[in-house]
């Protein structure tokens, strides 16, 4: 073989290399908003409103059909999310700040080679810039953030410790901060960015566009709007959470016109709560819009992974109730929709169960970082190719613990993809139901005989992921006190 030949040869093996080498590691965006059920969202088959660009992310992904929370309340499944872990082991129950020092995702992220972004509302604490320990996201080469639960309109931002007031309506403020962070990326380097929206939060201003849209707005009265609570805890009827006893006029932007009570009372609360909530969701799915055509436009959108999630679910009016906290099923439920076009089959449904549990391991497993041994939750990039791994969960334990804000009373209890078991631990009293016969969770059956065999293995199983996860009831006496706004 004469020189030039192999020199040849050498030019076209240097060339090849790159085909070779490892693909590119992907960006990940988390979109997460405040309170968004799952059912007032298009493409999840909601008749409450119509999310074309969330329905975009869906038509170009995948959506989660079981997607549940641990804990239904913000700051608790903010914690989870962010170190991978139950609440009582990350150390956020209630409305604590969390302990920044201890492990987090974005902290193993940034020593893989991202350049991380928190932007948006954080609620973790970290409001006070002379104590920057003191819950301040840590793990973030830039973070933004309201100070608890922020304002939606000129709200206050805390820039690096810096506070700043900025003029505008925070879901376009957050949107517009998060794309800066992309666009002043260093480029050498794949990025995390946690993009959370303060919307649609409770007491739901949206911006006067979408007001108008939804002023004469007549919402669809859920089927179990006027559950009674018979044969149930007495969970559900102490909660200060009932659309037509709780909701105030500070919710409703006004006092009811005179001369209205019962029913009619309650579907007027009803529709004002329903006009607001949907109008800043539709702020929300327009922003998100307008974040989906950015990142095509940058080039991005083929190696970024886009997810988008909400901290827990929320009630629409199902049981009588607004908010979350309770473990039925559209408070448990949360929102998930991933797009990635390198992994994703466009259109994808899975039915398998997640938890926000798996979120850390699904970034870290993404980026190619070792996953710590000590998260509990799993990755979810196997379910990616629309095959459940057979030892996949079959089951998820949930615990709430405060017994402060609307009076729900603390439980724990068990999902399975038939039944749910409830525990009211401090009332001493149980609820069971088939979500195959009774999806709306109206008949507890806890009691019946026909039900004794199911009770008895559910219990069993409720015990065996109480061990699992570790749960000794760390905070079965004491709580820490709330501290986040």
């Amino acid at each position: 073989m004469n020189t030039k030949y192999r020199i040849a040869l050498l030019v076209l093996f240097l060339f090849a290399l790159p085909t070779f080498a490892q693909p590119t590691r992907p960006n990940i965006v988390f979109i997460m908003t405040d309170d968004h059920a799952a059912h007032a969202i298009s493409s999840y088959g909601s008749k409450l409103i119509k999310t074309p660009h969330l329905d975009r992310l869906a038509r170009e992904g995948m959506r989660f059909e079981n997607a549940f929370v641990t804990n239904s309340i913000c700051t608790p499944s903010r914690a989870v999310i962010l170190s991978g872990k139950y609440s009582h082991l990350n150390g956020v129950p209630v409305f604590n700040h969390i302990d920044n020092t201890q492990p987090l995702v974005s902290k193993y992220l940034q020593a893989a080679g991202y350049h991380t972004g928190m932007i948006g509302k954080w609620h973790l604490g970290g409001n006070n810039p002379n104590r920057p320990n003191d819950g301040s996201p840590t793990g973030f080469d830039y973070w933004n953030i309201l100070p608890g639960q922020g304002a939606y309109f000129d709200p206050v931002m805390i820039e690096m410790g810096q506070r700043k007031k900025l003029t505008g309506y925070a879901t376009d403020i957050i949107t517009d901060l998060s794309m800066d962070f992309i666009k002043k990326r260093p480029t050498d380097k794949p990025f995390f960015l946690m993009y959370h929206h303060k919307a649609p939060h409770r007491n739901w201003q949206p911006a006067e566009k979408y007001r108008k849209q939804y002023e004469n707005y007549e919402p669809p009265i859920p089927a179990t709007f006027d559950d009674d609570y018979k044969g149930k805890s007495d969970a559900s009827r102490n909660a200060t959470m009932h659309i037509d006893a709780d909701l105030n006029d500070t919710d409703t932007k006004g006092k009811p016109p005179a001369g209205l009570s019962g029913a009619a009372l309650k579907k007027w609360k009803f529709t004002r709560y329903m006009q607001d909530y949907l109008a800043c969701v539709q702020s929300v799915d327009d922003n998100i819009g307008r974040f989906l055509d950015f990142l095509d436009q940058s080039g991005l959108a083929e190696n970024t992974i886009v997810i988008y999630t909400s901290d827990q679910g929320f009630f629409l009016g199902e049981h009588n109730f607004y908010d979350k906290r309770f473990m039925y099923e559209e408070s448990l439920r949360t929102p998930f929709i991933v797009r990635w076009p390198k992994r994703i089959k466009a259109g994808s449904v899975s039915k398998s169960m997640i938890l926000n549990l798996d979120f850390a391991p699904t970034f870290l497993d993404a980026a190619g970082a070792k996953i710590p041994a000590d998260m509990q939750g799993r990755s979810i990039l196997p379910l990616f190719t629309g095959k459940t791994p057979r030892d996949w969960r079959t089951s998820m334990y949930y615990r709430y613990y405060h017994p402060g804000h609307h009076n729900v009373a603390a439980h724990y209890g068990v999902r399975t993809s038939r039944y749910k078991l409830i525990y009211f631990h401090k009332l001493n009293q149980w609820e069971l139901y088939d979500l195959q016969k009774d999806p709306g969770e109206m008949r507890n059956i806890y009691s019946e005989p026909s039900s004794a065999k199911t009770v008895e293995s559910l219990k069993k199983e409720l015990q065996r992921l109480k061990k699992e996860f570790k749960d000794d009831d760390q905070f079965a006496d004491k709580l820490p006190a709330d501290d986040v706004g």
